[in-house]
C-alpha cells in the first residue's frame, strides 16, 4: 500500500505544468514585458526631449552672445525695427573694415538669418561687395514669444524707442530676445541688453 502511493506520488511530482499554468505564465510574462517596455520607451522619449531642448537653449544661447557682440562694435544703424536690424559692424573680428549686416526672420518666423555684405571700405567712402553677400543661419528653429519682440530699442533714458526707428541716433541700446521652441509647447527664451555707449559718430 505504501508502495503504491510512494508510485502515485512520483507521477504526480513528474506530471510538469498543465496548460492553465503555463497560460497563466505566459500571460504574466507578456504583461510584465509591455509594462517595462511602455517604462522604457516614455523614459527615452522624454530624455531625448529634454536633451533637444537642452541643445537648443545652448545653441540659441551662444548665438546671443554673437549677436550681441557684432551688434555692441556697430559703427552706425541703416535700419530698426522689431524683426528686422540692418547695421554696418564687424561681423568677424579679423575683417579691415565693416560689413553690411542684415539681421531678419524668414518668411515664415521660423529662421533667424543673417545677410551679410562686405564693404569695400568703412563708410562713408566705402561701398557693399553684393557679389559677395552670404546668407547665415542664427536661429534654425526660432519661435517669437507672444508679445515679445525680437529686437528692442532703448534711448538714452532706457525709455523704449517706438519702432521703425526714424533717429537712429537716439538708440543707444540695443535688446535682443531669442526663443527656441522646447517641447511641450513652451519656449525657451534668452534676453540680453547691449548698450552702444562706443558706437562711433564720425564716419
Amino acid at each position: 500500500m505504501s508502495c503504491h502511493k510512494h508510485r502515485a506520488a512520483e507521477r504526480v511530482s513528474q506530471r510538469g505544468f498543465t496548460l492553465v499554468e503555463m497560460t497563466v505564465v505566459l500571460t504574466l510574462t507578456v504583461i510584465i514585458a509591455l509594462a517595462f517596455f511602455q517604462f522604457f520607451r516614455s523614459n527615452l522619449y522624454l530624455y531625448l526631449s529634454l536633451q533637444s531642448d537642452a541643445s537648443n537653449f545652448t545653441d540659441a544661447a551662444a548665438q546671443e552672445q554673437r549677436i550681441s557682440s557684432v551688434v555692441r562694435g556697430l559703427t552706425d544703424f541703416i535700419s530698426a525695427s522689431d524683426t528686422d536690424l540692418q547695421i554696418y559692424a564687424y561681423f568677424f573680428p579679423s575683417d579691415a573694415y565693416v560689413s553690411q549686416v542684415h539681421y531678419y526672420l524668414n518668411a515664415g518666423g521660423t529662421q533667424l538669418l543673417a545677410d551679410v555684405a562686405p564693404m569695400s571700405a568703412n563708410p562713408p567712402t566705402g561701398t557693399p561687395i553684393t557679389a559677395q553677400k552670404k546668407t547665415y543661419t542664427i536661429v534654425d528653429n526660432f519661435k517669437q514669444s507672444s508679445g515679445v519682440k525680437l529686437f528692442v530699442y532703448l534711448d538714452a533714458s532706457n525709455l523704449v524707442l517706438p519702432t521703425p526707428v526714424s533717429d537712429t541716433t537716439a538708440i543707444k541700446a540695443v535688446q535682443i530676445n531669442l526663443a527656441v521652441a522646447a517641447s511641450g509647447g513652451s519656449n525657451q527664451a534668452i534676453t540680453t541688453q547691449v548698450s552702444l555707449r562706443n558706437k562711433k559718430t564720425n564716419l
